[in-house]
């Protein structure tokens, strides 16, 4: 079972035509593309979005993504992406659900994995940065 996130957001996008192939289903990269979108959100309703992480030191690069396609998205659908935070103390773990706007039905789930990194150093931390901890304490609180 996945784990469920302690904070989230839902993003609402319409599949655009360029997103789509022949078949008019979008091609199985865009998704990435998607979740980068909800992940943006999320990170703006923490208060600690990639502006807030360059200018705190940091950059956050994905080490991981995990998808798991179940139906495809097509042109023209509306599709709801959540995007849940499940982990943060040592690196930033955002869980995915895609779905139908309209009918709710599951399209697409995934996860992602990001790591602090400092700017200047260009070290990884073993632990979150004590910015990104206190955003998320102020959330929760």
């Amino acid at each position: 079972m996945r784990s469920r996130g302690v904070f989230g957001v839902d993003t609402r996008i319409q599949v655009p035509f360029f997103d789509v192939d022949v078949m008019q289903i979008v091609w199985h990269g865009h998704y990435v593309k998607y979740l980068e979108q909800a992940r943006c959100a999320l990170l703006d309703a923490l208060g600690y979005n990639y502006n807030d992480m360059t200018a705190s030191g940091y950059a956050w690069p994905v080490v991981d993504l995990q998808l798991r396609y179940v139906q495809p998205a097509t042109f023209g659908q509306v599709v709801i992406v959540r995007a849940e935070l499940v982990e943060w103390a040592s690196r930033l773990v955002v869980n995915y659900l895609i779905r139908d706007e309209a009918t709710g039905q599951r399209l697409t789930r995934g996860s992602t994995t990001q790591v602090a990194v400092e700017v200047a150093s260009r070290e990884m931390q073993l632990a979150s940065p004590a910015v990104l901890l206190r955003a998320v304490e102020r959330v929760l609180a």
